[in-house]
């Protein structure tokens, strides 16, 4: 959890799959350079600046290739549980393409796991990485909201230029910038169309919704009429990193400043208008 270093506004950033510090119990069969690719390399340092525009900044520790807490805790893969899982389970078609809860592929044919994970191992990893995430995230936008009457849950991430087969889009080239509401579902439709705005009037190729619809993460957090508004932002690494090397590029630093003043900007557009957010 990274507090404001300036006057704080009603935006909270995070960066769910930016860690790559790996639990003692994480044990892969997949080589390291397989699981990087899963890693939203970098992008906890890009929206690093968002604190000294005001908004809090929460960024997960552990890699998502352990646990996905952008999922729903009962996303899990039947398939890689050891045993009979002990409530329902609701299989997404994240699940189905090997990228549930607990991912069974770390790349298309390249499974993480030699076996099965028993069912404590897999509840030790929501009790341990997922609760702790959402409870800290939960926290810093329930303080927001208190003080400001609403709020802009900023969900960072970062995507392939080329999809593989474990996506949707399997193939294609990407944008630049991705952004998500899950169908205008998640936050007010003027929020979601100035993000998307903003980032082409800075020359970035910006799509709504597509590949992308949004995670968990937006879908649980965001509720319009509550003035709760949640929009998923996705980055193409090859603006800011070497994709094969897993290294900054010279792209890194101009996009760290942009999201900078992107963030300082969202602030003066909520303090223009906070109020029609609030009546969303």
């Amino acid at each position: 959890m990274h507090e404001p270093t300036a006057a704080p506004i009603a935006v909270v950033v995070d960066s769910p799959h930016s860690g790559m510090e790996w639990p003692a119990d994480f044990h892969p069969a997949a080589a390291r350079e397989a699981i990087l690719t899963t890693w939203d390399a970098f992008v906890d340092e890009l929206w690093g600046g968002a604190t000294s525009a005001g908004a809090t900044l929460v960024t997960a520790c552990f890699p998502r290739a352990y646990i996905d807490v952008n999922r729903a805790a009962d996303d899990i893969d039947p398939e890689l549980v050891e045993g009979e899982w002990p409530t329902p389970l609701t299989v997404s078609d994240y699940s189905r393409r090997g990228m549930g809860l607990i991912r069974r592929h770390a790349l298309p044919g390249v499974p993480m796991y030699s076996g099965r994970l028993s069912v404590a191992d897999i509840q030790s990893r929501i009790d341990s990485c997922y609760r702790p995430y959402r409870a800290a995230l939960a926290d810093a936008l329930d303080r927001a909201h208190s003080r400001f009457g609403a709020v802009v849950h900023v969900d960072a991430h970062s995507m392939k230029s080329r999809a593989n087969a474990m996506n949707v889009d399997n193939g294609a080239m990407r944008p630049d910038i991705v952004v998500s509401d899950r169908h205008g579902t998640t936050a007010d439709a003027g929020l979601t169309s100035w993000v998307a705005e903003w980032f082409r009037a800075q020359g970035y190729a910006t799509q709504v919704n597509t590949p992308y619809q949004g995670g968990d993460l937006v879908a649980h957090f965001g509720a319009p009429a509550s003035g709760r508004h949640s929009v998923q932002v996705e980055i193409n690494r090859g603006l800011y990193m070497n994709e094969s090397a897993f290294e900054r590029s010279s792209g890194f630093d101009p996009l760290q400043r942009a999201l900078t003043a992107f963030v300082q900007d969202l602030g003066r557009y909520l303090d223009a208008g906070t109020a029609e957010l609030e009546r969303a």
